[in-house]
């Protein structure tokens, strides 16, 4: 698909401010985004342009994501703890 960003991309753009959302962002991209269907692979993408401190809300769940993102913060959430 174009305008697709590459599994190097999106690595770059797990980098975040924080460890934590480094480590878990990355696990899920080399754990499950490549068996994610092509719709969770977008929400992933979109999900990886807002800011820090919500994702790490969400991920944590100190707060509830937005409907758009909560099927693959879940994801996330199952995937950080996974060995």
């Amino acid at each position: 698909m174009a305008g697709e960003p590459s599994i190097n991309r999106l690595r770059w753009l797990c980098r975040r401010g924080m460890l934590e959302l480094d480590a878990w962002l990355t696990r899920f991209l080399e754990v499950r985004y490549a068996d994610s269907s092509a719709e969770q692979q977008a929400v992933f993408v979109r999900l990886l342009d807002q800011d820090d401190m919500a994702l790490f809300d969400w991920i944590t769940g100190a707060r509830a994501s937005p409907t758009e993102f909560r099927e693959v913060v879940e994801a996330i959430k199952t995937t950080r703890h996974t060995v």
